[in-house]
């Protein structure tokens, strides 16, 4: 069953209280992979193992945990329809894939959970990149889009991202290295799809 807004929060605050008003996230996903052996030269970055070998990034969320981190994000910072489409994938394979990010970071803490003593509480934030992200030309940083790109691009790659990654039942949503006003502007301004997340997620 799906949880309130209200719910949403009331795990947030828990595990805050639980931990004495702080919370550890994860360390660098790509780093690690690349440590198990993971081949990440690509411009999917780590979301490229989501198809090649998705039993490690479960396996280094797993270490993430073992080693006391309380918050995991999932493998979807580079992960986006478009960028799934670009490698020949469907789009009902790219959703797929998306959602795979998610329920990764799911088993992951399942499995932890499974075999912990103590029980405690692990959230999982999925990670939406920018534009520039998926442009993986270092524009993530400079923001310098170029002209063509508009408001209505920058929307339209965002809403059904958005969409399938909340679908996929994360704790929170985590939007990352966002670096201009004109896609700061888009993700507050698609009102019903963001806001609704915000509210499902319990954000504040």
């Amino acid at each position: 069953m799906d949880q309130t807004a209200e719910e949403k929060s009331n795990v947030v605050e828990e595990l805050l209280r639980e931990n004495g008003g702080w919370a550890v996230i994860d360390g660098g996903l790509a780093a690690e992979l690349e440590s198990n052996g993971a081949d990440i030269r690509d411009a999917l970055w780590s979301s490229k193992c989501l198809f090649s070998c998705p039993e490690l990034i479960r396996k280094v969320h797993l270490d993430y945990l073992e080693a006391g981190a309380s918050i995991l994000i999932p493998a979807s910072y580079q992960a986006t329809i478009q960028g799934f489409l670009s490698r020949g994938f469907s789009q009902e394979e790219s959703e797929a894939l998306l959602r795979k990010s998610v329920e990764l970071a799911v088993e992951a803490r399942d499995i932890y959970l499974q075999k912990c003593p103590q029980k405690r509480q692990i959230l999982i934030a999925a990670s939406v990149g920018s534009y520039g992200a998926y442009l993986a030309d270092g524009s993530e940083y400079s923001g310098d889009y170029g002209e063509c790109v508009t408001l209505e691009t920058l929307k339209e790659f965002h809403r059904r991202r958005l969409e399938v990654l909340v679908e996929a039942g994360p704790d929170l949503i985590a939007f990352e290295t966002i670096p201009n006003k004109i896609e700061t502007q888009v993700i507050l301004g698609m009102h019903f799809d963001v806001f609704a997340i915000v509210a499902k997620l319990g954000i504040h």
